[in-house]
């Protein structure tokens, strides 16, 4: 069973995710929590596999409690699916960079919404290709974060796997484009990800553009 904690400020907007989280016979709604301090807490004490965060709450806002549970050893294993109304929001790449496994749109289709739990709580990132794209290149255009290595720290095959990473694709759709066997495929990402010390495709995905391994404007090449 995947343990999920629903953390939004909006009642009926909880009660409504709990109604469809439940009814799926491989999840658990185990705590409601209604401010980012809540969802910190309720991370730690409800044993919680996949925090559905929402970004503006009162208080510690999602993002902070974001970093939060991301920052504690003890909860190495949660992971946190960020939940927007709108796909352009600036705060979601904040959130990227907090330590979030992804994002969604809350108008999202419920089986959507499903199926995104399964994939975070399976410790992959969730990236949805056009709207990452976007938020990535409207904030991003201007690299701020020093990197570790420079662009000769990949070889010419991970920038070709880094670029398609960036783009949303799947290991499988990584390996079909490039003709890979998706194995190949997997390998390359967990090298880059040593390499540029990302800890999830999500934060690969701001280490590529922040250090510009990824040039903004590039994602339809």
């Amino acid at each position: 069973m995947i343990r999920v904690l629903l953390a939004d400020d909006q009642t009926l907007v909880r009660a409504a995710f709990a109604m469809l989280v439940e009814s799926a016979p491989d999840m658990l709604v185990v705590g409601q929590a209604a401010t980012g301090a809540e969802a910190v807490a309720l991370a730690r004490t409800a044993r919680a596999d996949v925090v559905l965060m929402d970004v503006r709450m009162p208080g510690l806002d999602g993002i902070e409690a974001t970093r939060r549970i991301a920052a504690d050893e003890d909860l190495a294993g949660v992971r946190v699916l960020v939940l927007t109304t709108y796909d352009t929001d600036e705060n979601i790449v904040d959130a990227l960079r907090a330590g979030a496994s992804g994002f969604l749109v809350k108008d999202t289709r419920p089986a959507d919404l499903l199926d995104a739990i399964r994939t975070v709580a399976a410790g992959e990132a969730l990236l949805s290709p056009g709207p990452t794209a976007r938020l990535i290149e409207r904030f991003l255009r201007s690299p701020t974060a020093p990197h570790t290595g420079g662009p000769e720290c990949l070889s010419d095959r991970e920038r070709q796997v880094l670029t398609l990473v960036a783009r949303g694709l799947n290991n499988a759709e990584i390996a079909e484009a490039l003709g890979l066997s998706p194995l190949t495929a997997k390998t390359h990402v967990s090298r880059i990800m040593g390499k540029l010390g990302a800890r999830d495709r999500a934060q690969l995905v701001i280490v590529g553009y922040e250090s510009g391994l990824v040039i903004p404007g590039s994602m339809g090449a």
